[in-house]
């Protein structure tokens, strides 16, 4: 899981596309067999890691970008 350093917000997260980004840009979340976020943005899925979150990803709550660590809940 990962977690907003700026607010501490460890819940879902908004990716944010480039403005030059070509494709339909549909974004689907879905979570994998081993409780991991997996993303599928225009038919390619993955699952994203702390340098693919610290580069596209936005805190939902405070909008923070670049600000993520790794979590794990007690």
């Amino acid at each position: 899981m990962f977690r907003c350093k700026n607010c501490n917000s460890s819940d879902k997260f908004t990716l944010m596309l480039s403005p030059n980004y070509k494709g339909k840009g549909e974004i689907k979340q879905s979570i994998n067999n081993n409780d991991q976020i997996v993303l599928n943005v225009d038919g390619y899925t993955f699952v994203p890691d702390i340098d693919f979150m610290n580069g596209h990803a936005c805190c939902e709550y405070c909008g923070t970008i670049k600000m993520w660590e790794i979590y794990f809940e007690d």
